[in-house]
């Protein structure tokens, strides 16, 4: 039976937020490409979730003052390039650690602006969990799932593509930590939980 508990609101400002994943110990050389993995994968999971776009990503960059850290859609597409299993050539492969710590605040903001829905999306999979029905025969969950399967597909660069079973897995899993990274704390949770996974991703 699936469980969650369900955060609270409120939550920190963007300078007592960037000073806390400051004063968390940055992660090592080798961490690195699955960090950018995990951070494009939760992005996409948020994407596929609630419809937003770069300009919901430059807006939250804005109102967090990061906006010289992700000043245009250039420059967040080559952040979301950075992403080692991205198709294309266009992007570049290094991601520096403030990028990155952008990255999660623009992230945690977003997620806690739709909270509403991430609540809703998770209770829902909870109720298909207990009556142990599929999460594809509800309309929010089936639509939700099918935009990140598809969005994955087309995006992602795998030698032997990923079955769909398990794309749906990674899909629920993400959506319940975004409701995590929705609520206090987030921007650390999310960030010590890409150090944490990074080994083992």
């Amino acid at each position: 039976m699936l469980k969650v508990m369900h955060p609270a609101a409120n939550s920190p400002t963007p300078t007592s937020q960037w000073e806390d994943l400051t004063q968390i110990t940055t992660p090592g050389v080798v961490e690195w490409t699955n960090i950018k993995t995990q951070l494009d994968l939760i992005l996409l999971a948020l994407e596929a979730l609630t419809g937003i776009g770069s300009e919901a990503m430059l807006a939250a960059a804005i109102d967090l003052g990061l906006e010289s850290k992700v000043p245009d859609r250039v420059a967040l597409w080559r952040l979301r390039q950075s992403n080692p299993m991205r198709k294309g050539q266009g992007g570049r492969k290094k991601l520096d650690v403030e990028e990155a710590r952008s990255l999660v605040l623009i992230t945690c903001h977003l997620a806690k602006q739709n909270q509403e829905l991430i609540r809703r999306a998770v209770s829902l999979l909870e109720q298909v969990a207990e009556s142990d029905r599929e999460p594809h025969q509800t309309e929010l969950l089936g639509d939700y799932i099918d935009e990140f399967c598809n969005t994955y597909q087309e995006r992602m660069e795998e030698e032997v593509p990923t079955a769909i079973d398990s794309l749906t897995n990674l899909a629920l899993k993400l959506l319940i930590d975004l409701l995590f990274y929705s609520g206090p704390g987030g921007h650390r949770r999310l960030w010590l939980a890409l150090i944490d996974r990074s080994t083992n991703f």
